[in-house]
């Protein structure tokens, strides 16, 4: 048995799990003390399903903790931030482009230091032993203990920064360390900033993870915690409290991921309405396709897996700006309505009409419309059918357009509808072969949770002229083997879901940044037997 859990904006889902059964489920709105709506959501699917907390294998989160305090800027750590690349890299100094409060946050604790590589693997200059230490010891005295070490060209040799990371905690043993070259990939600029926010939020994702855990004691569950991740797989507690950066995109991936099982489709276009937004992703082989450009996260250009997602301010939450003269229009002007962005998120309860609220939002639009059946009608305010129409074709003209930006390839595609305000999604689409909506919709991103393996990815750059093509690539699968077993999962049941070779002509030689990606069932835990098997083979030329 398996609890998988999903805490949104406006909402906590959460499911219990017997292998491919969804034995009980509950969407509770989220807490402003969010370990409370999670306490909560566990607790009813506990009763629900009439299972003790002894009988619970495995329990999978995915939190929006770090990603709230980016956008509200709160519970962020000062960052040392030690850059490797002197005297080359020293054109764009870090928190280039940050939003500057961000920037205010985080702090200027910056030390240009010699370093790095070229592209070819030579280095820019020595390591400074020295000055590193020099660095460590002024961070110490200003209580700075969380760290961002990057250097250029890591990924393809991360020896200069790992040298730091022993010379930091030899001079300032509090200090907690995030290296880029285990966060980000090739691109500095990107992978330095993924770094640097890791190492904000490491205080907070120790506090969060904790306090997970403690939830979990309080109702007397001893099994094991695993967090979402932003490609669809699971890390461990530890590896969430060291690595907070690699869960911010948990909550679409896992929706997606959940659409694909319940549905029983690989491959669509999947669209999630919540509260707030509709996240619009492309599923590839049952795993959501991967942001090939730079992510923004917070104000912030990142380069670290994160699903390709379309995020649109329509939900079940979003307010309808539309003055009440205008309510029983037989025409209704575009310039007298406006939908969205704003919403009143979890506060629908509270604030929507159809439970007694002064705010007209999407809800209250499909309730007069028939298409829900949920809170009061006679609580609605009287609307032409005009008018009702002019709206939900607005929310048609909203979701049509999100496929047609999401979609690479011309002709018509399935889309499953999922999430609690998927009532916003009709038929007929542009784009659109057919709308799917699969069983236990409303709770799809906590199955995604649920249902989650342990994965792993390796990159590097490889020169075919050094190491023969077959033994490179034999050598990093059997890494990302290792490093899925590694995490918790079942050695009998790793797969490798995708290998991508880009070549790169701009280096002498056959060199290809490649790129592998695993994944398992964990250990111990009865599978729910997610087919993993539509791997994806890439070759590329660049």
């Amino acid at each position: 048995m398996r609890i998988g859990v999903d805490v949104g904006g406006t909402n906590t889902d959460a499911v219990l799990m017997d292998g491919r059964t969804v034995v009980a489920w509950t969407k509770q709105p989220t807490t402003a003390d969010v370990n409370a709506g999670v306490v909560a959501a566990i607790g009813a699917v506990l009763d629900q399903g009439k299972v003790r907390p002894d009988a619970i294998d495995v329990v999978m989160i995915g939190t929006t903790h770090f990603t709230n305090a980016l956008v509200q800027r709160q519970a962020i750590d000062q960052v040392g931030i030690l850059r490797l690349a002197s005297p080359s890299g020293e054109a764009l100094p870090p928190l280039t482009g940050w939003p500057e409060e961000l920037t205010e946050t985080v702090g200027s604790h910056v030390f240009l230091l010699p370093g790095g590589y070229e592209v070819d693997g030579r280095e820019i200059s020595p390591f400074d032993e020295a000055r590193v230490a020099a660095a460590a010891r002024t961070l110490r005295s200003e209580s700075i203990d969380c760290i961002a070490i990057s250097c250029a060209f890591a990924p393809i040799n991360a020896s200069m920064e790992e040298r730091a990371a022993a010379v930091v905690r030899r001079e300032h043993p509090h200090a907690v360390i995030s290296l880029s070259s285990q966060i980000g990939r090739i691109g500095f600029i990107e992978r330095e900033n993924a770094a640097i926010l890791n190492a904000a939020l490491t205080t907070l994702a120790g506090k969060v993870v904790s306090s997970f855990e403690r939830a979990l004691a309080d109702i007397g569950i001893s099994a094991p915690l695993y967090i979402s991740q932003n490609d669809g797989t699971l890390i461990s507690a530890a590896q969430a409290a060291a690595y907070p950066v690699l869960t911010i995109g948990s909550g679409p991936t896992n929706s997606m991921r959940g659409a694909a099982f319940l549905a029983g489709i690989s491959d669509a276009i999947v669209m999630d309405v919540g509260g707030t937004t509709t996240d619009i992703g492309v599923l590839a082989g049952g795993f959501p396709r991967e942001s090939s450009i730079s992510v923004d996260i917070g104000g912030v250009r990142t380069n670290f897996r994160m699903p390709d997602i379309l995020a649109i301010g329509l939900g079940g939450g979003t307010r309808i700006h539309l003055d009440p003269a205008h309510y029983e229009d037989e025409a209704l002007a575009p310039g007298n309505l406006r939908v969205g962005p704003d919403s009143v998120a979890f506060r629908l309860i509270e604030e929507g009409m159809l439970f007694g609220g002064r705010t007209l939002t999407a809800s209250d639009i499909a309730l007069a419309s028939g298409d829900v059946s949920f809170g009061d009608r006679y609580r609605l305010p009287v609307f032409s059918a005009q008018v009702l129409l002019a709206v939900r074709e607005r929310f048609r003209a909203m979701l049509e357009e999100g496929v047609d930006r999401i979609k690479t390839a011309r002709g018509d595609v399935a889309v499953l509808a999922v999430g609690g305000g998927s009532f916003l999604i009709p038929e007929g689409l542009k784009g659109v072969a057919e709308v799917v909506r699969p069983p236990h919709a409303a709770v799809a991103n906590a199955v995604g949770a649920a249902i989650g393996q342990v994965g792993a990815q390796v990159e590097r750059i490889v020169d075919y002229d050094s190491v023969p093509r077959d033994a490179a690539l034999d050598r990093l699968r059997d890494e990302a083997r290792g490093k899925v077993i590694a995490a918790g999962g079942d050695a009998d049941t790793v797969q490798l879901v995708e290998v991508d070779e880009v070549f790169l002509s701009y280096l002498p030689g056959r060199a290809a940044q490649v790129r592998v990606r695993a994944v398992g069932d964990l250990a111990g835990a009865k599978p729910a037997n997610v087919d993993s098997s539509q791997g994806l083979y890439a070759h590329h030329d660049h």
